[in-house]
């Protein structure tokens, strides 16, 4: 079981809960962006960097994700890509996409990108708050309280 982590646009605060939460347990953890990131150092924490492209790090993340995964990640298509997969979508700010919501959010992402690209809406989303790390936290505690129960070992330092 794995955590995968669309790190390129992932809030620091939520990395560090992850971060926390993987030493913790010693469930793996895996960060995909296109830049070099610094990791602890961790045998169960790592971090791959891809090429620079339009959605280089949601392919990587889509065909090395198992069912039963989790991806934490604010990007609707890659969300619903996920969950055709049989893994588990939480946002960085502790929203659960699902197979009953994913065509809901789906629907409302085109309809605010063509709203933007007409130029009647053009405010970004709202500012990350502790509200939103803290909601974060809760959901990523009750995943990993679910799967407490599988062999999770704690993190052992490659030294």
């Amino acid at each position: 079981m794995t955590i995968w982590v669309d790190a390129d646009a992932c809030p620091k605060p939520v990395i560090k809960i992850l971060f926390k939460a993987a030493e913790r347990t010693g469930i793996n953890l895996i960060l995909v962006a296109n830049r070099t990131l610094a990791t602890p150092k961790c045998a169960n924490i790592r971090s791959i960097q891809v090429a620079t492209g339009f959605d280089v790090a949601d392919t990587k993340i889509i065909s090395d994700m198992m069912p039963g995964d989790l991806v934490v990640t604010s990007d609707i298509p890659l969300a619903a890509d996920v969950i055709k997969k049989g893994a588990q979508v939480l946002s960085p700010r502790g929203g659960i996409f699902n197979t009953e919501n994913i065509g809901a959010r789906l629907n409302m992402r085109d309809f605010m990108d063509t709203m933007r690209s007409s130029g009647l809406y053009s405010k970004g989303p709202l500012p990350f708050t502790n509200a939103h790390r803290k909601t974060f936290a809760d959901q990523l505690d009750g995943w990993l309280a679910r799967y407490k129960s599988r062999s999770i070992q704690r993190c052992s330092n490659p030294n």
